[in-house]
């Protein structure tokens, strides 16, 4: 598996380009152990934290809606604003990067989550609640896009499995998050604002392992490294070639963009399961507290899956059959949550956590659709910012036209009609190629 991992490193580093050490100058020094360990509980820590504020939120939609007076609509809007955030300010998290370091963004985004996360209960009005979710939700969207670099910079051999772990604690944060919100809630006497709010613990013990990283920018250069075997070394002996960042057009890469639209439809979807897959199974007589266990079990699906799909996809030259199996089981889910939303609840709630896997897949097709850290830095903040852009809309149309329609069937036929372009362009997106090679092909 290691030789694996770092043969899909350097597949498009030929052997014969690669320079003795004493012909590049001095190696980069490796990476202190404390630090390896160090990056490892953070990255685990953070990714524990990138979607409760979300998810907790998705269980107790109908009790904040009646505290704060908010309609169908603003609800909408509310779950509009996670991606709304992440594509504004992911954007910005490579150059924060380049001058404070990956590490000292990420602490500083764990941070924010914790304050946003402490303060949102207790504003007392909308758009209070709505200005600290987006200074979470802010420090969401640059850990978001720096943990693929962070990853490729510190674990260059090790990207699918590293990505498979992060993806698992992620997707293990956003199921206990649904799973438990509901039964703190009560433990702690009723109030919606105490059972938000008891998740800012979570995110301030993601601050600590970060507070030593904050000067360290890991391995290698700032903006990335180029990883190239030595003749006859082994599976992972690796030079590491410092080089000088590159004007990468992303724009002109056909991968980039498919990888961009793949990564806004699954969020699309994703956060209109978050956000409103609860409402659907309250709505259909299900209790609140079984609605939030099923979009636990939604959430769950992800955990091991998350291990290994990333794992599999390394393994595989296109990743569009994972693609299309995903696609399927999303179409599947919908199907039941329109014909028979109770009485196949449990069903359809594991489909739709099956689907909702596109998530660590496009993560990592972002690793393996660039050769260099800087590549992916450009690459994973490009794919996510536009891909959060692009699923802005769905979550407030489907509380427009639940509002509207008075029921979840025209919400549930966008759903499946959003689907299909999604397993299109992730087919595209899973093609043998990279974005490097396709700017420079495109370049006049």
């Amino acid at each position: 598996m290691m030789g694996v991992m770092a043969s899909e490193e350097t597949r498009a580093v030929k052997p014969t380009a690669a320079r003795t050490p004493s012909a590049q100058g001095p190696l980069p020094p490796a990476p202190r152990a404390w630090a390896v360990r160090l990056v490892v509980v953070g990255i685990v820590l953070s990714a524990l934290n990138l979607r409760p504020a979300i998810t907790s939120l998705g269980a107790l939609l109908e009790e904040v809606r009646d505290g704060l007076g908010m309609s169908g609509s603003v609800a909408g809007l509310l779950t509009s604003v996670p991606p709304l955030c992440f594509a504004v300010f992911g954007v910005t998290a490579p150059r924060l990067a380049r001058r404070f370091g990956a590490g000292a963004v990420v602490c500083a985004g764990m941070v924010a989550i914790t304050t946003g996360l402490l303060v949102r209960p207790y504003t007392g009005s909308t758009p209070g609640f709505l200005a600290a979710s987006a200074l979470a939700l802010m420090g969401i969207a640059v850990s978001n896009v720096l943990m693929p670099v962070i990853v490729k910079r510190w674990f260059p051999d090790r990207v699918g499995s590293m990505t498979g772990l992060y993806s698992m604690a992620l997707a293990l944060g956003t199921s206990a998050a649904a799973a438990v919100t509901v039964p703190l809630t009560d433990a702690l006497g009723g109030g919606w604002q105490s059972g938000l709010a008891v998740w800012a613990a979570l995110a301030g013990a993601a601050v600590l392992p970060w507070i030593p990283l904050v000067r360290d920018k890991g391995p290698g250069s700032a903006v990335g490294s180029v990883h190239a075997r030595v003749e006859g070394a082994g599976p992972v002996q690796l030079v590491h070639a410092r080089v000088e960042p590159t004007a990468l057009r992303i724009t002109r890469s056909r991968t980039a963009w498919a990888l961009a639209v793949f990564f806004g439809l699954q969020a699309t979807a994703a956060y209109i399961t978050m956000g409103w897959m609860a409402q659907i199974f309250r709505d259909a007589g299900v209790p609140a507290g079984t609605a939030g266990v099923l979009l636990a079990v939604t959430m769950v699906m992800g955990v091991p899956l998350a291990f290994v799909i990333p794992r599999v996809a390394t393994r595989l030259p296109h990743q569009g059959p994972i693609v299309l199996a995903l696609g399927v089981c999303g179409l599947a889910g919908y199907a039941g949550l329109y014909l028979a939303p109770a009485a196949g609840a449990w069903v359809w709630a594991v489909l739709l956590g099956v689907s909702n896997c596109a998530f660590p897949l496009a993560l990592t097709m972002v690793g393996m659709r660039a050769r260099t850290g800087a590549g992916v830095a450009q690459l994973s903040a490009f794919a996510q910012s536009t891909g959060y852009l692009i699923s802005i809309p769905g979550p407030l149309l489907v509380g427009v036209l639940y509002q509207h329609s008075g029921g979840w069937g025209l919400p549930i036929a966008l759903m499946i009609g959003l689907m299909i372009p999604q397993m299109a362009v992730g087919v595209l997106a899973g093609r043998d190629r990279t974005v490097e090679d396709e700017a420079a092909a495109a370049a006049p």
